[in-house]
């Protein structure tokens, strides 16, 4: 029975979240309706990142098996034909026997989008987060500093996981300005839930005055959910790459035509 292995592209803004709940829209609902109407058979998803209601991806890692068997190389032109305009199929191929999109992913990487000026953002409004106080960057570099390397990271947690802990390793986390446009470059071994969102939030935080300098330094070091900054919105965060021992994919999102 093959594994098959897909790069997924989606805009979250109509989605609950990738994983399946019935009767609600979700990325893995779609994907396995067409998926079980191409193979003729029902059929079940893994992905790398269980992104929440609201969150994209340009570059999500799935797999999942059939006994069936499909032209590989006709497999995103099929599913790409099969799942509405707002999930896209990149690429397809076929796996290790061995292979876990969840479980044998070695770095995530994530982006998080800004717009940071005094005016609010229409093209922008369901891609990034509109943050009209000034963010400085050298401000926001030094508050992330800290984060960086392997931590536990309880403080940044929106629910804590259903088995192992909270300790996670951070190995970027930049921030780079296009004109008002705003990207947060995030790589990690893995993350909690809500975890980026909650490290930017308390970043921007910092970054713009609103609170003071070492504010998420000494979050990291309270191991206190109660201690964290801003929760920033899903509509800005995309998960961009996924990185395993023998392939690896990466995304970066396209800020200009």
């Amino acid at each position: 029975m093959p594994t098959y292995r897909l790069v997924v592209e989606y805009d979250g803004s109509a989605f609950h979240g990738l994983q399946f709940q019935p009767e609600l829209r979700t990325i893995a609902g779609e994907l396995e309706a067409a998926l079980s109407r191409i193979f003729h058979a029902p059929v079940s998803i893994s992905a790398a990142g269980r992104t929440d209601a609201g969150v994209h991806a340009t570059a999500q890692v799935v797999a999942f098996r059939s006994e069936r068997a499909f032209p590989i190389e006709r497999l995103a032109r099929a599913i790409n034909g099969t799942t509405p305009p707002d999930i896209i199929v990149h690429a397809a191929d076929i796996a290790g026997d061995d292979f876990s999109a969840r479980f044998g992913a070695r770095e995530r990487r994530y982006e998080y989008l800004i717009v940071n000026r005094t005016v609010p953002t229409a093209l922008w409004r369901s891609r990034a987060w509109y943050v009209p106080r000034p963010i400085d960057e050298t401000r926001f570099a030094a508050a992330a500093a800290p984060l960086l390397g392997l931590h536990d990271f309880v403080t940044f947690c929106g629910e804590a996981p259903e088995r192992g802990g909270t300790e996670r390793e951070l190995f970027e986390l930049a921030l780079e300005r296009s004109g008002d446009l705003l990207r947060v470059r995030v790589r990690g071994s893995g993350f909690l839930h809500h975890m980026v969102r909650i490290v930017v939030g308390t970043l921007v935080d910092e970054a713009t005055g609103y609170r003071p300098a070492g504010f998420a330094a000494a979050a990291l070091a309270a191991r206190d959910r109660r201690a964290a900054g801003t929760t920033a919105p899903a509509h800005g965060l995309y998960l961009t790459g996924v990185r395993y021992d023998d392939f690896s994919t990466d995304r970066p999102v396209v800020l200009a035509p």
